[in-house]
Parts: structure tokens; C-alpha cells; sequence
């Protein structure tokens, strides 16, 4: 008598999955801007300037609004998560509207709190509707085709793209800019891809936030071919990612890599001593790698790094003299224009997304979200290690690399970003308290 209303439960559960990894798969190639740097982008008046450049996030907020209302009927709550982790987003975001009142200019607040509600709007969503999916290797499609254009585009940029995106861009883009951003003119002046993104550190924390999870969920939907061609297929999206990663020349997307591949081995199932010796090999070989590549970035003084040193001065400067409530959402470069060094660069982020929470909504807004998050991961491993399933450890895996880039990128501004993590934040919180397992046998995938 129940199977007819069961089964059409377990359609619309996957119809929502397959529309939130084209969501997701769509923030990769659209919404990968700084949400502060909206009112720069030109609406798409074309079918073909909507296929050829990016989105302005009002679009993406209309898009996840319809996602969340489907979301509506196919949820459930799960008793079991603990409270601690469902208070947490919605008191977050309660502080950055308190904080909200105290701004010191109001235009880069009001682009930054729409974007913090999609991302709370992002983790509860995953948590109530997306978890409750049985089949999550629908979702990873977006994702999976999100990640492939964006492989694309990059290797294209590699191998002569970047040439001929800056010719166009001095000619035609730079002469219509008043106040150009730095980060902007100096992404178009290097070697290094960035493909769909803001930047190529960006494009490195996609990689780093996707890649892991899209490879085992792929590898759970191709079951029924052959070895082999399992193999290639894995192994051409697998190298495609790393070397995007590579040719992005992210110097902490690296070492989050390396850090993360050995974490991944202490799981393989091998005789400990064998396992120990290859995870010695990778680290070594990483950092050695690592310093012979950027060798000449240190003997020029590792610019960057000093550069960032001094906006997290000037972030602990701020919440020194703001310390409850900030300079408000999104407003770290007014009061950084009045404090930086002389001779540092201007930014519009301070380059670390907790110590910006200090700094923009002060020591409570950093506390939560530090909590938020850092508390998430050290949670959720013990969940997805006792669960053993593959794709719960590879996407906390993808999860604790983005939280480690935000100790030196301004990912929470970033929709392609900021709503995937929390979309997956949620959703690995509802999946692992929600008393049972998604790792179907073969014949039910």
C-alpha cells in the first residue's frame, strides 16, 4: 500500500538532487566573482553573453530561491544532529545583521548580507532536503559537468587562451574601468589560469572543495563498466584537476593538496608500514616539488605572503578598536585604506575569511564562525569515519581543504565558493544523524 507514496518520494528526492548539482555545477562557471564586486558586472543582454560571461548573484539568489521552495516538500528534519550545529548558521547570521547596523558603508554591507543569507539558506538546505536523497551520486552530475567546463576553459587558458583574454581585456574592458580592483589587474597580467574564476586561487579552492568527492561519486556511477574504462575515465578528469591545480600556481592550494592526499592514505586498507613509507614519499615529494617550482617566488622575497601579513595586521588592528560588532559585512578595505603600510598593496578582502570575521562583525561574529566550521570538521570526521562510507570521507575531505584556504583566501565571498560549502556542510551534517547509510548495494544505485 506504501510502496506507490514511497516511490514518488524517492523521484522528487532525485529530481531535487540532480537540480541542486546543476545549481552547484552552475556556481562554478557563473557566480565565482566577489559578491562586493557585483555592481561591476554587466547584466547579459544576449543568449550568447549569458553563455560567454559571468552572472550578476542576483541571478544565482533567484535561482537558489526556487531550489529551496522545491527543497519545501522533499525534507525532513533529523532529530538526531545535535542542536549546537543547527544554531550555530542562524546565530552567525543574526550577528552579521547586528553587526550590519554599525557598518561604516552601507553599499558593501548591502551586497554582502544577501549573499551570507544564500549561504546560511545553502546549509540548511543541504541538511533538511539534499540528505535526504538515497542516491547522492545524482547530485555529484552538476558538480561533475560544472568541474569539466571549468578544466576546459583553464587548459584552453594555458595554452595560448590567456594571451588573447588580455589583449581584449586592454582594449576593450580596462578603458570602461574607473577604480579598477588590484586583484583584478594583476590576474590579467600573469600566467597563471584561473578559467571561470575570480582568480587562480579560487579555481585552486574549487578544485580542492569538488574534485575528491566528484571522483569517488563518479566512481560509484560507472560501477557497471569495466575496470579499465573506469580507469580512464577517472584518471583523465583526475589529471585534468590536478593539472588546472598545477598551471593555477597557487602555492597554498598545493600544500593543501599534498596535506590532504596523506590524510586520504592513513585510510587506504594496507599493511601499515607500506603505508607509512608511501605517505612519507608524497609529503617529501611534495614539499620538495613545492620549493623547487616557487624557488624563485622566495629569493624575490615571497611578496604575497608579506602583503598578507600586513592586511591580518590590520584585521587584528581593526577588532582592536572594533570589537563587538566590527565595521560591518564586507567592509574591511575602508578602514584598511586608512591603517595599511605604506607601501603594501590596497585590498578589498582581507585575505582570511575568520580573521575578516573579527574585523567585520567583531570578536563574537569570528568566535561563531570559527566554531561553525572548524567545530563541523572536527565532528563530522568522527561521523564519516564510524559511517565508512567513501563519499562522506571524500567530501569532508574537500570541506577541511576549503576551511584550511580560508585561513589565507576570502572564500565566504565568493558564491562558487561560500554556497557549495555550506550546501555540503549541511548536507554531511543531515546524512550522518540521519540513522542510516548511503552506501546502497550496486543494484540500487
Amino acid at each position: 500500500m506504501n510502496s506507490r507514496p514511497a516511490a514518488a518520494s524517492d523521484r522528487s528526492t532525485d529530481v531535487f538532487s540532480l537540480l541542486a548539482g546543476a545549481f552547484i555545477g552552475l556556481t562554478f562557471l557563473k557566480f565565482g566573482n566577489p559578491v562586493i564586486f557585483d555592481g561591476r558586472i554587466v547584466v547579459p543582454r544576449t543568449f550568447q553573453d549569458a553563455v560567454e560571461t559571468v552572472w550578476p548573484v542576483s541571478w544565482g539568489y533567484a535561482l537558489l530561491g526556487m531550489l529551496m521552495v522545491f527543497g519545501l516538500f522533499v525534507g525532513r528534519v533529523k532529530k538526531a544532529t545535535p542542536r549546537w550545529a543547527l544554531i550555530l548558521p542562524a546565530a552567525w547570521l543574526g550577528w552579521q545583521l547586528l553587526s550590519a547596523t554599525q557598518t561604516v558603508k552601507s553599499s558593501l554591507t548591502a551586497a554582502t548580507l544577501p549573499h551570507f543569507v544564500a549561504c546560511v539558506g545553502c546549509f540548511y538546505l543541504g541538511w533538511f532536503s539534499l540528505a535526504e536523497g538515497k542516491r547522492p551520486w545524482l547530485f555529484w552530475l552538476g558538480p561533475l559537468v560544472g568541474l569539466i567546463l571549468v578544466f576546459r576553459i583553464g587548459i584552453a587558458q594555458h595554452f595560448g587562451g590567456l594571451d588573447a583574454a588580455r589583449r581584449q581585456f586592454e582594449v576593450y574592458v580596462l578603458p570602461t574601468l574607473v577604480d579598477p580592483p588590484v586583484d583584478l589587474l594583476k590576474k590579467m597580467q600573469t600566467q597563471r589560469i584561473f578559467s571561470t574564476l575570480f582568480y587562480p586561487n579560487t579555481l585552486a579552492g574549487v578544485i580542492i572543495l569538488a574534485l575528491p568527492a566528484t571522483l569517488v561519486a563518479l566512481n560509484r556511477a560507472t560501477h557497471r563498466l569495466r575496470l579499465g574504462s573506469r580507469v580512464v575515465i577517472l584518471g583523465m578528469i583526475g589529471v585534468a584537476g590536478l593539472a588546472c591545480l598545477y598551471w593555477s600556481g597557487s602555492k597554498s592550494g598545493w600544500l593543501i593538496a599534498v596535506g590532504l592526499s596523506v590524510i586520504a592514505f592513513l585510510r587506504l586498507p594496507m599493511e601499515r608500514r607500506l603505508k607509512l613509507c608511501l605517505m612519507a614519499v608524497i609529503l617529501l615529494g611534495g614539499i620538495a616539488a613545492f620549493f623547487l617550482k616557487y624557488q624563485s617566488f622566495f629569493e624575490k622575497g615571497a611578496t604575497s605572503v608579506g602583503a598578507r601579513l600586513d592586511y591580518w595586521r590590520a584585521a587584528a588592528e581593526i577588532t582592536v578598536h572594533h570589537p563587538v560588532f566590527g565595521t560591518g559585512p564586507g567592509t574591511f578595505s575602508v578602514p584598511y585604506r586608512e591603517i595599511k603600510s605604506p607601501n603594501a598593496e590596497m585590498a578589498r578582502l582581507c585575505h582570511n575569511d575568520y580573521l575578516e570575521q573579527a574585523s567585520d562583525s567583531g570578536i563574537p561574529g569570528f568566535f561563531m564562525y570559527f566554531a561553525m566550521i572548524i567545530g563541523s570538521m572536527a565532528v563530522l570526521y568522527r561521523n564519516s569515519e564510524s559511517s565508512g562510507d567513501s563519499l562522506l570521507f571524500a567530501v569532508w575531505l574537500g570541506l577541511l581543504g576549503a576551511a584550511a584556504q580560508g585561513m589565507s583566501e576570502f572564500n565566504l565571498y565568493i558564491p562558487a565558493m561560500a554556497w557549495p560549502t555550506f550546501l555540503l556542510l549541511g548536507w554531511l551534517w543531515g546524512v550522518t544523524t540521519r540513522g542510516n547509510q548511503i552506501d546502497n548495494p550496486p543494484a540500487n544505485l
